[in-house]
């Protein structure tokens, strides 16, 4: 049995399927981590909007919660904001589009790439570079950035942008390359800063919304593929986070090669998989998987339901690895963000970490 690994060499095992002394965990504890930095006053509107309050609260956060990765997920709207849409910021609030940029089919042909040295989209650069100065000895630190089809669905509106994709085609991969050579360059940017890894938010490869063909044509085929290459170009590994209910794994797995693959579990949901299933179904044979834990158990629970939710997970992956030859390739996550609301428990954060150091540990 393999002792006292630290995170970076946990988090290199778990990568390469290698034996480790525990399973890799990362809550994906975010913009909670704001509540960590001083005297805990910092409101989500500054941490969001200042690289340097960004940095402060993963480093923080990798301090309070002993993890195993830092992902520098900030909310949703960052490119659709900077590219023009109106983006709400409240005090506490996740920051969200309210008016979208694109009102007609004319719309979509105006777009223009912003300056990525402006905005949020440089507080993302900015700060991905602080986290990497200050964690990257200790953790494998990863910029977490919008797909090209997302960024699309926050700047028109996802009812708008799907109608528009059959009506009108053409006009919508128009918007869809110009949005692209927007995230190739942001790609260009970080991969000068020392982050080891892009966490890319395909969200839309979800068989809830879009078939194979749908997708495929709209970024699956071309556009994400071409991103994840220029990742690895600029030295970066390629994620990819997709709390989708009824996600592309084929795709989004086997076709895209990721390093890691975050993903979400829905228990109502008929066809939404268990980690057990994506393990034995040879998922985990090619990817770190990560996630399963519901994101509400940190607001809602106690610190005792968290230990019991982890144990649990801990023990079904542990069986499912084993039965299916592997040695560690999944990381105990939550499906989604850890709520970055003020009533979030902290110590459920905590207590994740805790449980899997109990209950995590391989050979036992």
């Amino acid at each position: 049995m393999v002792k006292n690994l630290n995170h970076l060499e946990r988090a290199a095992a778990a990568l390469a399927d290698e034996e480790v002394d525990r399973l890799a965990t990362y809550p994906i504890a975010c913009g909670v981590s704001r509540r960590l930095i001083g005297d805990g006053s910092v409101t989500y509107r500054e941490w969001c909007q200042n690289p340097e309050k960004y940095a402060e609260g993963f480093v923080a956060a990798q301090k309070a919660f002993d993890l195993d990765f830092s992902i520098g997920l900030m909310d949703l709207s960052v490119l659709a904001g900077d590219l023009g849409s109106h983006v709400r910021f409240d005090e506490e609030n996740t920051p969200f589009v309210d008016k979208p940029l694109i009102k007609t089919l004319e719309d979509y042909e105006k777009l223009e790439i912003p300056d990525i040295t402006k905005g949020r989209t440089n507080v993302i650069i900015k700060g991905s570079e602080l986290v990497a100065n200050r964690l990257g000895d200790e953790v494998i630190t990863s910029a977490f950035v919008e797909g090209p089809l997302l960024v699309l669905s926050q700047s028109a509106g996802a009812e708008k942008l799907f109608f528009d994709s059959y009506e009108e085609p053409g006009t919508v991969k128009k918007a869809l390359r110009t949005i692209t050579e927007y995230d190739r360059q942001v790609v260009e940017a970080l991969g000068k800063t020392g982050t080891k890894a892009i966490c890319w938010d395909y969200l839309w490869a979800n068989y809830s919304c879009l078939d194979d063909k749908e997708y495929g044509e709209l970024e699956g085929d071309v556009f994400a593929p071409s991103l994840n290459e220029e990742t690895r170009k600029n030295g970066m590994a390629v994620a990819v986070h997709n709390c989708a209910d009824l996600p592309h794994l084929d795709t989004q797995i086997r076709k895209f090669k990721p390093a890691i693959y975050s993903m979400a579990y829905y228990p109502l949901i008929e066809g939404s998989k268990t980690a057990s299933q994506v393990i034995e179904e040879g998922y985990a044979d090619e990817t770190l998987v990560a996630g399963n834990l519901d994101p509400q158990l940190f607001e809602q629970g106690t610190v005792q339901q968290v230990e019991t939710a982890t144990k649990a997970l801990c023990q079904e992956v542990k069986t499912a690895l084993c039965k299916r030859g592997l040695k560690s390739r999944y990381c105990i996550a939550s499906g989604c963000e850890v709520p970055p609301s003020t009533t979030c428990r902290l110590e459920n954060i905590k207590a994740v970490s805790d449980a899997v150091k109990k209950y995590g540990t391989i050979g036992d």
